[in-house]
């Protein structure tokens, strides 16, 4: 299975981009609407600063419109398959509901998919020894 490491790892989780430990939102799932869509100013684990530059989550507006077109071939296909003849008010219809629905779900994708695309993954540190100057001995006296 996909373990930490993997981009996918981090968006079906929606954890952090970098270390794949902290979360990515401040709610527990995107049908929290209180909290939908807020992120984190930084990782919890590893400090990393989600947003970049102001307005960086802009371009996840792509990521939705292509999400959406996505969910449109998908309502489309089903109809298709299990429908002999449909009108297009039917396909109207499934489509609205189908993106009713998962609008907050397509919405936290698109953010999360749009950070992956910024971030790489850093694996945390195992343990850092910190050597006082005065005990090294690497340096000359």
């Amino acid at each position: 299975m996909l373990g930490k490491g993997f981009k996918l790892y981090s968006i079906l989780r929606m954890k952090c981009p970098q270390c794949h430990e902290g979360s990515f939102f401040k709610g527990q799932h995107p049908y929290q609407f209180n909290t939908m869509g807020v992120l984190h100013k930084n990782c919890k684990k590893c400090n990393v600063k989600f947003e970049l530059e102001t307005g960086f989550y802009q371009g996840s507006y792509y990521i939705s419109y292509g999400l959406g077109v996505a969910l449109f071939i998908a309502v489309w296909l089903l109809i298709m398959l299990f429908k002999e003849n449909y009108s297009p008010g039917l396909l109207l219809f499934s489509f609205l509901g189908a993106l009713l629905l998962l609008f907050p779900l397509l919405y936290a994708l698109s953010k999360i998919i749009w950070a992956n695309l910024f971030f790489r993954y850093k694996k945390p540190n195992q343990s850092i020894n910190i050597v006082n100057s005065q005990d090294d001995s690497r340096i000359k006296k």
